[in-house]
């Protein structure tokens, strides 16, 4: 029975929780308090990745996961390579949100307008280059 620990700076949507429910088979969802969806939605953009400001954020994901779980990692590109190596380290199943995108234009006589709309649809695992 694994848990989905949900590391990503928005809620999940309903369709996103009942796919991994339904395809994943996890039995639990366990989503990031505010204080770490807040670091991790705060990643600073200037010089290095500052790897002692996710601290809070791997102490999380060991506190709520145990071997096996499925951990849901969508953020900035280097903390989300620096918690997808921390969780194939520690025997967890890294995962992404797959999606979708949908651009439709409307025109309005000389001004054209963009919606983006973006459909789950499914869940991917990291993998690691094996050659």
């Amino acid at each position: 029975m694994r848990n989905f620990v949900v590391l990503m700076s928005h809620d999940m949507s309903e369709i996103q929780k009942n796919d991994a429910y339904e395809k994943l088979k996890v039995t639990k969802i366990i989503e990031a308090p505010s204080e770490i969806k807040k670091i991790w939605g705060n990643i600073n953009p200037i010089s290095n990745l500052d790897t002692k400001f996710l601290e809070p954020v791997v102490l999380w994901i060991s506190q709520s996961s145990k071997e096996e779980d499925y951990v849901l990692v969508q953020g900035e590109f280097g903390a989300t390579f620096y918690i997808v190596d921390y969780c194939f380290k520690n025997n967890l199943i890294p995962v992404y949100a797959t999606s979708l995108r949908r651009v439709d234009e409307i025109r309005q006589g000389d001004r054209v307008i963009t919606n983006r709309v973006f459909v789950h649809e499914g869940y991917r695992k990291y993998i690691r280059y094996e050659k």
